[in-house]
């Protein structure tokens, strides 16, 4: 998928692992300068502290510490796009705090383009199959060993779409999960009765659909007026 982003921006890796590695490669590619790749306290503590000079933040490490770097990137008054999940049970505590410093935040539980159709693919369906009892609904989920919240963020949202269509509760929807290698991710909604089956899958291939729809969420961001976005606001 060839997008371009046109305008050039001074970014901030929080997370320097693969994910913030593959977004870094992307964002050199599209022109854009790395002013900062932060990683651990003493990235944080650098005296120069050169986060605070990005236009946007891209946050990508683990639930246990993603509130804390959004935290530090509003009360720096950085937009910050994050894509870590797990940390949702804070989400309103977050989004308080983003008024209050009168910041920009950007979240999303999956950035893959393809992805984001499929949520929408995904709530039309359930739609349809609202009052069909006959059809048992699952999801399957699978991501690299070295994801740590399971299920994933991306299953969870899939999950809430199919119970807010009111064709089923969240809580009857088994979510399984499975950890194997280095899988990028691949998501499967089943609808299947005595008399046939019906699928609905995204497979990712690569991290480089996720670098893309961050940096898009990023382009956007950092023009944008103070609030709260998510992937709808792009597509």
């Amino acid at each position: 998928m060839q997008i371009q982003i046109p305008h050039k921006m001074n970014i901030a890796i929080i997370g320097y692992g693969k994910m913030g590695r593959a977004i870094e490669a992307l964002a050199l590619q599209h022109g854009h300068t790395i002013v900062a790749a932060v990683d651990n306290d003493n990235d944080w503590n650098d005296p120069q502290k050169p986060w605070r000079n990005a236009d946007v933040a891209i946050e990508f490490t683990t639930p246990d510490t993603a509130t804390a770097n959004i935290r530090r990137c509003l009360e720096a008054g950085v937009p910050v796009v994050c894509g870590t999940t797990g940390w949702y049970s804070h989400y309103d505590d977050i989004v308080a705090e983003c008024k209050d410093h009168n910041g920009r935040l950007f979240t999303a539980t999956n950035f893959s383009i393809g992805m984001n159709i499929m949520f929408e693919l995904n709530r039309r369906l359930a739609e349809l199959m609202r009052g069909r009892d006959t059809y048992r609904v699952s999801i399957s989920e699978t991501h690299h060993i070295h994801k740590l919240d399971a299920p994933s963020g991306t299953a969870i949202t899939l999950q809430e779409q199919i119970a807010e269509s009111g064709s089923r509760q969240a809580e009857s929807v088994p979510i399984e999960s499975f950890r194997i290698g280095e899988v990028p991710g691949t998501h499967t909604v089943t609808y299947a009765s005595d008399i046939d089956t019906l699928t609905l899958t995204h497979e990712a291939h690569s991290r480089q659909g996720l670098a893309l729809g961050a940096l898009l969420a990023a382009e956007f961001l950092a023009t944008a007026k103070p609030g709260i976005y998510t992937m709808k606001d792009i597509l």
